[in-house]
């Protein structure tokens, strides 16, 4: 093989990763993969999307070696391959803010009132839960919880929280996340502990941007 040859075949194989993350229900699938494993009934109902076309999507990433798959019995669970493949994700949203206007202005309106946003980075967060401080409180289902979450999170799914809201000191601020920066649970998490009378934020940050960053996570 000559020179050329060799170097045409490098930026091919290269490609194949680029062509797979090449649809947006791909990346949203990536996305939910890194909260952990799903079968594709899950996956098809949290994207929006029939079986058939989540099992096609699905199989485009397993050919490009992004996902892989366990089988329980007749059902099929996937997975990320890596957890280099969650940081891929995180980093490819980072570089498409940078330079993508639109993209900036979206997730602008995502947050229309920036005070409810969390004004201390990473680290300070995680010692002012440690502290007692601040109560970081995961919305994700409790399986993605315990796949990992945030250290000193405490899990308490959305569909629960109305229901559950004596559990929570109305003496201390509460700093709702799930899944990222794209994530709209916790938005609705903000909206209604505010409407009752708590002190509460949001952070953008889900388990990808904080292992993206080198934090430790932590698991049940």
């Amino acid at each position: 093989m000559n020179n050329r040859a060799l170097k045409d075949l490098l930026y091919e194989q290269v490609a194949r990763v680029g062509k797979a993350l090449s649809s947006p229900k791909r990346l949203e699938i990536l996305e939910m993969l890194a909260q952990g494993e799903k079968a594709v009934e899950t996956l098809s109902s949290e994207v929006a999307i029939d079986n058939k076309l989540a099992s096609a999507h699905l199989k485009a990433l397993k050919e490009a070696r992004l996902v892989q798959t366990r089988r329980d019995g007749k059902r099929i669970y996937y997975s990320l391959s890596g957890k280099d493949v969650a940081q891929l994700g995180v980093s490819l949203r980072q570089v498409a803010e940078e330079h993508l206007i639109e993209l900036r202005m979206a997730l602008q309106d995502m947050m229309a009132d920036p005070q409810r946003m969390v004004s201390v980075g990473r680290k300070e967060l995680m010692a002012q839960a440690k502290r007692g401080e601040v109560i970081v409180l995961d919305v994700r289902p409790q399986k993605e919880f315990e796949t990992a979450h945030l250290p000193n999170a405490r899990s308490m799914p959305l569909p629960e929280l109305a229901q559950r809201l004596a559990e929570l000191p109305r003496d201390v601020e509460i700093v709702a996340y799930c899944r990222g920066p794209f994530c709209l649970m916790s938005d609705e998490a903000v909206k209604l502990l505010l409407a009752h009378g708590y002190q509460a934020r949001k952070t953008f940050d889900g388990v990808s941007e904080w292992q993206a960053a080198g934090l430790p996570m932590a698991k049940n």
